[in-house]
């Protein structure tokens, strides 16, 4: 049972037609892939959740086989399902999620199933980004252009393995205080300003 959902760009871009999945099944269909619930039924092969269980889900249901999973990156998995593309998404009450051992997440109490649901695609691509590709290290300097869900995921997860420099670039103020409060070390102001010398702030 979805109990908070969020509301992506990926969602517009499918719903715009500008994703294949959702060309090639077509309509009718249900996007949503930001979500939390309580787990209210259960397959035969599922034992790491039960009914009554609080959830996250991630935006990529991977399957645990491919070189991908093999190799700790499940985001870019071989043989994915994602719900609001592959698959009927969290724009519902209720929602069928395959492969529930591997990828449902049981939510402390102290998480609301709102900050839960922010979790599963902003957070997932943020650890991809940072983390993964980026090999971002403690005591190095990361830059982040877009201070919005994403970009703020970004400078969390620089925060959490103690990046030196945190830069943030916006074009609005709101977000660059926001992205202070949430540990970035410098900020830019954007908006306005020639390429050339936000590069030279930078």
């Amino acid at each position: 049972q979805v109990m908070a959902t969020g509301v992506c760009r990926s969602d517009w871009h499918g719903w715009k037609g500008h994703d294949g999945d959702v060309i090639k099944h077509g309509l009718p269909f249900v996007p949503g892939h930001e979500l939390s619930g309580i787990v209210i039924e259960v397959g035969e092969e599922t034992s790491c959740v039960k009914v009554g269980d609080r959830v996250a889900v991630p935006f990529i249901l991977s399957c645990g086989s491919c070189r991908s999973c093999a190799a700790n990156q499940p985001t870019v998995c071989h043989d994915q399902n994602q719900p609001g593309f592959t698959q009927w998404g969290s724009f519902a009450e209720y929602v069928a999620l395959p492969r529930a051992d591997r990828n449902l997440c049981l939510i402390p109490s102290e998480v609301s199933f709102v900050q839960a649901a922010a979790l599963g695609c902003r957070f997932t691509t943020a650890y991809r980004a940072v983390i993964q590709q980026g090999r971002l290290k403690s005591n190095e300097t990361i830059a982040i252009f877009g201070c919005g869900g994403l970009g703020l995921s970004c400078i969390m997860m620089a925060v959490s393995i103690g990046a030196t420099n945190i830069l943030a670039i916006d074009i609005s103020q709101n977000a660059l205080v926001k992205a202070k409060q949430l540990g970035a070390t410098h900020v830019i102001h954007a908006n306005g300003q020639d390429n050339q010398i936000i590069r030279q702030k930078v």
